[in-house]
């Protein structure tokens, strides 16, 4: 099971969802009409002039009954959208459907080809093997990617506010009104910068979303995690793949399991490429129970709080993992 394909394929099709929506009709409010348009119809309350003109208990009854089904549920219904998500499957969205996570991953892998590292302004201990030997080709798709991209995200995302037939015609003319060109150019600056520079710290520190399925996953006893198999840690060769393909900077080994964790489930094909398919140390798992627990010994590796490594006296060699690194 190649699990990066199946993540390419989801983030993809999710991207494609999210380019179509506006110019579909699927969903935008069109701020010139100020409607709600959802799957091709306009969403509103369906209160005419009558409603109003019923004075009676009833008719107001009416009238708010209208307004909370129409009005006030469905929003709480879309506000609840991560929280849910966080609370049954983790971060499992950030990691196989997010738009902003997948262009970060996209040029965290340009900047490895290229520089060598992830990061634009320092190398990482669990950075991948790089530069490419050639890198013109990785060069040339770092700089159509940097135009591209931001301008796409910048005419979609202000589809959602402007009719996408309105600016696709504003393009074409080349004459632009001050709310297209503020909202193309905001967003693709917003896209360009993000991507670029900020990047994964963007999903720690910002992103809302994230921020509630981390929580809420934290808390669940069945949200998706990666579990570690601690009967077969001694089979850990140290070779640190689950570190180094895991770009939010996780390591997987360590006692307690770092809340950043997006499920991406990279790791687990790290292991499985290292002590063979179906061999690896990592699994997705619905326990809440802790991964790891201190101060106890598994098959003679010695975990606690502090430190992972292999009694010396097998002959295993040490992987010294500081819990705070």
């Amino acid at each position: 099971m190649n699990i990066t394909i199946y993540r390419r394929i989801t983030q993809a099709l999710f991207i494609l969802l999210v380019l179509l929506m506006p110019a579909l009709d699927i969903f935008r409010y069109d701020t010139a009409a100020k409607e709600l348009i959802i799957f091709g119809k306009v969403w509103g309350l369906g209160l005419s002039q009558g409603f109003y003109a019923d004075h009676s208990i009833t008719g107001a009854l009416h009238v708010t009954l209208r307004f909370f089904f129409k009005a006030i549920l469905p929003w709480l219904f879309i506000l609840a959208i991560f929280p849910l998500l966080g609370f049954f499957t983790g971060r499992f969205f950030c990691g196989w459907f997010c738009p902003e996570g997948a262009f970060f991953e996209l040029f965290d892998f340009l900047t490895v080809k290229i520089f060598g590292r992830r990061s634009l302004f320092s190398k990482k201990p669990n950075d991948p093997p790089g530069p490419a030997t050639n890198r013109f080709p990785y060069i040339v798709a770092a700089i159509l990617s940097i135009i591209i991209i931001p301008v796409i995200g910048g005419i979609t995302l202000t589809g959602y506010l402007i009719n996408p037939k309105t600016i696709w015609t504003q393009i074409i003319n080349w004459e632009f009104t001050f709310g297209v060109k503020a909202g193309i150019i905001g967003v693709s600056i917003y896209i360009l910068i993000s991507s670029i520079i900020v990047r994964h710290a963007l999903c720690k520190y910002v992103c809302a979303a994230g921020l509630m399925q981390m929580l809420f996953g934290w808390v669940s006893p069945v949200s998706i995690r990666i579990k570690t198999d601690t009967a077969r840690l001694s089979s850990c060769t140290d070779c640190k793949g689950c570190e180094r393909v895991c770009f939010m900077n996780v390591k997987p080994r360590l006692p307690k399991k770092d809340i950043n964790c997006v499920n991406c489930g990279e790791c687990i094909q790290a292991c499985n490429k290292e002590l063979g398919e179906g061999n690896g140390l990592f699994s997705f798992s619905r326990s809440n129970k802790l991964n790891m627990l201190p101060d106890k010994k598994y098959n003679n590796t010695v975990i606690d709080s502090v430190l992972i490594y292999k009694k010396p006296s097998l002959g295993g060699a040490c992987l010294h993992e500081k819990a705070g690194d």
